[in-house]
């Protein structure tokens, strides 16, 4: 063990239980034979934990070193270096190196169901056998946490290089990000357009997904920084729109038609989803009610060349399950197998040349 992994063991009783090296304390360390010397950094002269920090750090050299070695633990008073925050600028494609798709789950606004499909989409896929993530990008309102029964969780943040790396939360097979893990429950995310970018590409790139087949985004709706800047500077193939029947909305899904395929974004449609298309007493599960209009993600599809994915119905059940924590997704109900299919439309769509 070396002096410093000696020193990450010394615990600061006034920080939270962080470590002194963490904390930027220790100023130097000099190593001779038979002989250490550490310096200790204090932010005031009369730091009333100054002695218990030496003390400690006198403990714990004199614990892990070889009987004999002469020890000497001395302080400084000067600030501490804060330690370095890390810079959206500095973030590289690395942990996004193993992913074969990277699929946006996008809607022209909001209401339409599209962090539902998002969430069961991924755990359908999961069903079938793949390997499978999801990043909660809608920084405003993210649902992820709620939906998944994941809220409180803490994704834990590792060291490695220099470099500070999240580790997705996994429950039902796949590996979640979301904003909301970081936010306190009720507390509104009140930031600039450079600010949501920003934590987007943390939200992305600094996560540790591994090996997946699948990495679905789920947008913030409309066409906005957030698209741009995702589109920009993340591998994104191409995208899944979520609309419902009525013409309100898919008024708004020509524009989000328009900018994938606008020249200067240029991604790929893998296909509509339309969402809540017809509703379904769960008791009377052959009868269907087009309340929202009849067909109209069909037309759609049709009218802009992009396939139809799949038609999710409007099941009481759906509701209950995401609001429970538990994806409709993971049962077998006929819900569910629309979303089944759903995910094997996706899956061939993607494996298309």
């Amino acid at each position: 063990m070396n002096i410093e992994d000696i020193l990450k063991t010394v615990l600061h009783p006034g920080k939270g239980d962080r470590n002194l090296v963490e904390l930027g304390m220790v100023g130097s360390v000099l190593e001779e034979p038979g002989k250490v010397e550490v310096v200790l950094l204090f932010p005031k002269t009369r730091d009333p934990l100054a002695e218990y920090l030496i003390g400690s750090v006198r403990a714990a050299l004199y614990r892990a070193l070889p009987a004999g070695t002469e020890i000497v633990v001395t302080s400084k008073v000067e600030a501490a270096p804060k330690s370095k925050k890390p810079n959206v600028n500095d973030l590289t494609l690395d942990e996004l190196n193993n992913v074969r798709h990277i699929i946006g789950v996008a809607s022209g606004k909001g209401g339409v169901g599209k962090s539902t499909v998002a969430v069961n989409l991924a755990v359908a896929l999961s069903r079938l056998g793949y390997k499978v993530g999801l990043a909660d990008a809608d920084v405003y309102g993210p649902s992820v946490p709620i939906m998944t029964a994941t809220e409180g969780s803490v994704p834990e943040a590792v060291e490695e290089d220099g470099k500070t790396v999240i580790m997705p939360i996994e429950k039902y097979g796949v590996k979640w990000m979301s904003i909301g893990y970081f936010a306190q429950a009720g507390q509104a995310l009140i930031w600039r357009g450079p600010m949501a970018c920003n934590a987007l590409k943390q939200m992305i790139l600094q996560v540790r997904w591994g090996v997946l087949d699948y990495l679905l985004i789920d947008m913030p709706p409309g066409t906005g920084d957030i698209h741009i800047s995702l589109i920009n500077d993340i591998p994104v193939e191409g995208a899944v729109i979520v609309t419902t029947p009525q013409a309100v909305a898919l008024a708004d899904v020509e524009k989000g038609v328009d900018m994938f395929r606008n020249e200067k974004v240029n991604k790929k449609l893998f296909g509509l989803v339309e969402n809540m298309a017809w509703f379904t007493p769960e008791e009377l599960p052959q009868n269907k009610y087009y309340i929202f209009g009849r067909d109209g993600g069909v037309k759609m599809a049709a009218r802009f060349d992009i396939p139809l994915l799949g038609q999710i119905p409007i099941v009481q059940s759906i509701r209950e399950c995401g609001d429970a924590g538990e994806p409709v997704a993971l049962s077998s109900r006929p819900d569910a197998l629309a979303f089944l299919d759903l995910a094997r439309s996706l899956a061939a769509e993607s494996e298309k040349e």
